[in-house]
C-alpha cells in the first residue's frame, strides 16, 4: 500500500472511532435482484443520509481544538445541512447554513428544527460558494465544507470501511457523486485494503461534470445548476481535494452517468420491490446497476464477486416521490 493510501486509511480509522457514538452502523443487505449484489442503505443513518459521518468527524475535530471555533457555517442543498446542524448541536456550537432557494422544503425544515440558522434568500446553486465565502469573512465562523474537506472525506469513508468489514471479498463499490466527498472517502478506504477493488461513481447525465473531469483529467465546471431530480448532486464541480483523490491519484475505475428515466425506474424499484424509502440521489448506483452500466468485476479465479452499492439517503419530497411512483404504476 502506498504511503498516500496508508495515511488516509489511518485517518479513516480515526474517524470511525471518533464518530462511533454519534452515528449508526448501517447494515449490508442482500437482495433477490442478484445474489452478488449488496446494498448499504444509508437512508437508515442518523438524519436519513450518510452525511453525518463526515459532519461529525469534521465538527468534533474542530470542537476539540484550543480554542474551539465560535460557531460553524456551511452551504448545502439539505442533507449536509441537517448533518451539520445535528453535529453542531451535539458539540454545543451554533451553526449557520446557506441553502439554495427552492430546495426540498422537508430538508430545510429539518435543518431549522435541529437548531441551525438557515439562510435561503438570494442563495442559488450558482452563487452559493461566493455567498458562503462572504458569510465566512463577515461572521468569522469555521467552515465545514460539504465535500472539499479532508475531515469530511475521511468521515464519509467510514461507510466503505464498514462494508469491507462485513464483506472483505468485495470486488466493486459504486456510490453517487456530486462534489465527491463520499466517492473520495470510499476510494481511499477501498484501495487501502485492496487495490483490485473497482470503485465507480454514478451521476446524472444532466450533471456530468465529474464524468468529464475524469475524461479530461482536469476539473470541469457546469455553467448552471443541472436539471435533475437528484437534488443532492446538483453541484457545479467536484472539489479540489476530491479531484486529487479521484483523478490525480487514479483511485477510481470509472464514472458512469444515468438518465432521468433510469433514476425514476430505480426509485420505483427501491420503493416497491426492495421496500427502501430512498430519495432520487440515493438510488443513483441502483439506477446504473439496473441499466447494466456497472462493470462486471471478476475474482482472480474468474468467478464473479460481490458488488456493493452505497445508497446514500432517504430525505425525499413526499409529493414528488408519490407522483413518480404513481407514474410507474
Amino acid at each position: 500500500m502506498s504511503d498516500y493510501l496508508q495515511a488516509h486509511a489511518r485517518a479513516i480509522d480515526e474517524a470511525a472511532a471518533r464518530i462511533a457514538p454519534h452515528i449508526r452502523r448501517t447494515p449490508t443487505l442482500t437482495t433477490d435482484l442478484d445474489p452478488d449484489l449488496l446494498l448499504k442503505p444509508e437512508c437508515f443513518q442518523v438524519t436519513g443520509s450518510f452525511k453525518p459521518r463526515g459532519a461529525f468527524n469534521a465538527i468534533l475535530s474542530l470542537a476539540a481544538r484550543d480554542p474551539a471555533p465560535r460557531g460553524l457555517i456551511t452551504a448545502s442543498s439539505g442533507n449536509h445541512a441537517q448533518a451539520v446542524a445535528l453535529a453542531a448541536r451535539t458539540a454545543g456550537l451554533p451553526a449557520v447554513v446557506l441553502i439554495p432557494e427552492g430546495a426540498n422544503p422537508a430538508k430545510v425544515a429539518a435543518t431549522r428544527a435541529l437548531g441551525a440558522e438557515v439562510i435561503t434568500a438570494g442563495i442559488s446553486f450558482e452563487n452559493r460558494d461566493q455567498r458562503l465565502a462572504e458569510e465566512v469573512a463577515a461572521r468569522g465562523l469555521a467552515l465545514v465544507h460539504p465535500y472539499d474537506d479532508w475531515d469530511v472525506i475521511h468521515g464519509q469513508g467510514t461507510a466503505a470501511r464498514e462494508l469491507l468489514e462485513d464483506r472483505p471479498d468485495l470486488t466493486a463499490i459504486a456510490t453517487p457523486i456530486g462534489g465527491g466527498g463520499l466517492l473520495s472517502g470510499t476510494a481511499l478506504a477501498a484501495k487501502a485494503q485492496n487495490q483490485e477493488i473497482q470503485v465507480i461513481g454514478v451521476e446524472p447525465a444532466n450533471a456530468d461534470d465529474a464524468y468529464r473531469s475524469l475524461q479530461m483529467k482536469e476539473r470541469q465546471r457546469l455553467p448552471r445548476a443541472p436539471d435533475t431530480i437528484a437534488d443532492g448532486v446538483r453541484t457545479l464541480s467536484i472539489g479540489q481535494r476530491n479531484f486529487e483523490v479521484l483523478v490525480a491519484n487514479r483511485t477510481i475505475e470509472a464514472i458512469v452517468t444515468v438518465t432521468e428515466a433510469e433514476i425514476e425506474e430505480a426509485l420505483s424499484t427501491a420503493w416497491l420491490r426492495l421496500k427502501l424509502a430512498l430519495e432520487p440521489t440515493g438510488v443513483l448506483p441502483l439506477a446504473a446497476y439496473l441499466a447494466g452500466k456497472l462493470p462486471k468485476p471478476q475474482k482472480p479465479a474468474g468467478g464473479r464477486g460481490p458488488v456493493a452499492l452505497i445508497l446514500t439517503g432517504g430525505n425525499f419530497d413526499p409529493a414528488g416521490v408519490a407522483r413518480l411512483l404513481a407514474s410507474h404504476g
